[in-house]
């Protein structure tokens, strides 16, 4: 890992500017670089009427016949399903049969006739997210076992994509029960439990909906690759999360307190179903990948062949296209281009924001001072526990702040923080995150900002708006977790 000149001055406005802008290019670069196209290229090819996986590593099909499918069905969930569907679409010149629905959070230009599409809810669910799971439920009644099935999976289903199990339970309901998840500050695991036991097109039972069917799930992961089943809460991989853990979570957090009378009443019953999934069997979904390298989990295939209560998850394959590794890998190249010593540090991951805070900078000015020029990059996503009303912000923008703070007490020196949505968007904000160092505390008072203030009210994007220190990408079409970025130069 190279070292290398070009550090500009230290403690100047020019030099920040430059850190500034030197992570902010390693953030969009790194984007730019993760093309669902391109990973689509890596995993697939499409050779007339014949799907091969390229890189076979499960026990599932290596090559899969359309012509032997009478019909042919694609379900495509979340923030990049648009783009996925438009991808699986121009590399599959098969039509005949052909029909799906795409429900992402903004309804494309361009759309194929073949297809219904739904502008599903996010971070709550709203009509169309209700429509688009009846929708879906309603094709794959239809599914025999002459049909295939694509399910195109990323992040941000949950919201999306739902319908509650109780058919007693309105949207409004639905859209309280998710609000209090949001503001639990319980890990995306937990809060998955408790989703998949509520809907009836999570945890499986997507997948249950067409028993006799293949089906291929083709995934976009906003989660850890040892939870893949908690990307869109699973709607086609058997879980075994158990109703005694739901109650756990809920007694762990008070949430019963927090639900309107209908879902509390749900979760109240004594027959409270079980998500489908052999629960005796609990192994994370990811052990089934069978691979010895976890770094390089992003490539692994699977197919789930399973006996039990598993019977109805047989001949599913699932493919993971893209992860945060291809992001946090991409933002390590560019670094080490630039000439930096470059740590990764994902063990923090779904952290309590001020926990992780403090853990990363201890670790960044710990290996700094043992280099002229260090990057410390970290992937996945902390937590924020809400206990009021929050302000305009979100977990990226919150961390930053924290960041700001303990960074006051380096007047100076060459420090900047970035954390940033490979989505985009950050909270209840447009922006993707914030970029904060050691004069962003100073610079905020002098506008008339409190600091410890804007983080206890959750309301950072103010501030950072009014310093010019937001990243801004605009929505990215798919969601692969966050990225954080501590970078440090010396003379």
């Amino acid at each position: 890992m190279a070292e290398g000149a070009g550090a500009m001055t230290p403690g100047s406005d020019t030099a920040l500017d430059f850190l500034h802008a030197r992570a902010t290019g390693f953030f969009t670069g790194a984007l730019e670089t993760c093309s669902i196209a391109t990973a689509f290229d890596r995993r697939l090819r499409f050779e007339g009427n014949t799907l091969r996986r390229l890189l076979p590593n499960g026990s599932g099909p290596e090559v899969i016949n359309l012509a032997q499918f009478k019909r042919i069905f694609v379900i495509a969930i979340g923030k990049a399903a648009d783009s996925m569907l438009e991808i699986l679409l121009d590399r599959m010149k098969r039509r005949k049969g052909l029909r799906g629905i795409c429900c992402t959070k903004y309804l494309p230009k361009k759309r194929n006739w073949r297809f219904r599409y739904f502008e599903g809810g996010h971070p709550l669910p709203n009509e169309e997210s209700f429509a688009a799971a009846r929708a879906a439920l309603a094709m794959l009644k239809k599914a025999k076992k002459d049909t295939l099935v694509f399910c195109l999976i990323s992040g941000g289903g949950s919201a999306m994509f739902d319908l509650p199990l109780d058919p007693h339970i309105s949207l409004e309901d639905t859209q309280a029960f998710h609000q209090a998840l949001l503001g639990s500050g319980a890990p995306i695991n937990e809060i998955n439990t408790l989703r998949k036991h509520f809907s009836a097109v999570k945890g499986g039972r997507l997948a249950i909906a067409a028993p006799e069917a293949l089906k291929v799930s083709l995934l976009v992961p906003d989660v850890p690759l040892r939870t893949l089943d908690a990307l869109s809460s699973g709607p086609t991989s058997p879980d075994h999360s158990t109703v005694d853990e739901v109650h756990e979570i809920l007694t762990k957090y008070d949430l019963s307190a927090k639900f309107t009378p209908l879902v509390h009443a749900f979760f109240e019953r004594k027959d409270l179903p079980e998500s489908p999934g052999n629960k005796a069997w609990r192994p994370p979904f990811l052990s089934r990948f069978q691979r010895s390298d976890p770094s390089q989990a992003r490539r692994f295939t699977a197919a789930v062949n399973l006996t039990g209560e598993d019977e109805a998850f047989r001949d599913s394959v699932f493919e993971v296209l893209l992860s945060s590794h291809d992001l946090v890998e991409s933002a390590r190249d560019m670094a080490q281009k630039a000439g930096y010593f470059v740590a990764i540090d994902n063990s923090c991951d779904d952290w309590d924001y001020a926990d992780a805070a403090r853990y990363l900078l201890d670790r960044f000015h710990d290996l700094r001072s043992q280099h002229r020029r260090f990057c410390l990059i970290s992937g996945g996503e902390v937590t924020v526990t809400l206990n009021r009303t929050p302000g305009a912000g979100g977990r990226n923008q919150q961390f930053a702040l924290a960041c700001a703070i303990e960074l006051a007490h380096y007047p100076g020196e060459m420090l900047t923080v970035l954390s940033a949505g490979s989505d985009g968007i950050d909270g209840n904000t447009p922006n993707a995150g914030a970029i904060a160092d050691p004069t962003t505390v100073g610079r905020a008072l002098a506008f008339g900002f409190n600091p410890e203030e804007s983080l206890r009210s959750f309301n950072a994007c103010p501030l950072f708006t009014a310093l010019g220190d937001t990243v801004v990408t605009g929505p990215t079409g798919h969601n692969l977790r966050d990225l954080r970025l501590m970078i440090s130069d010396k003379p």
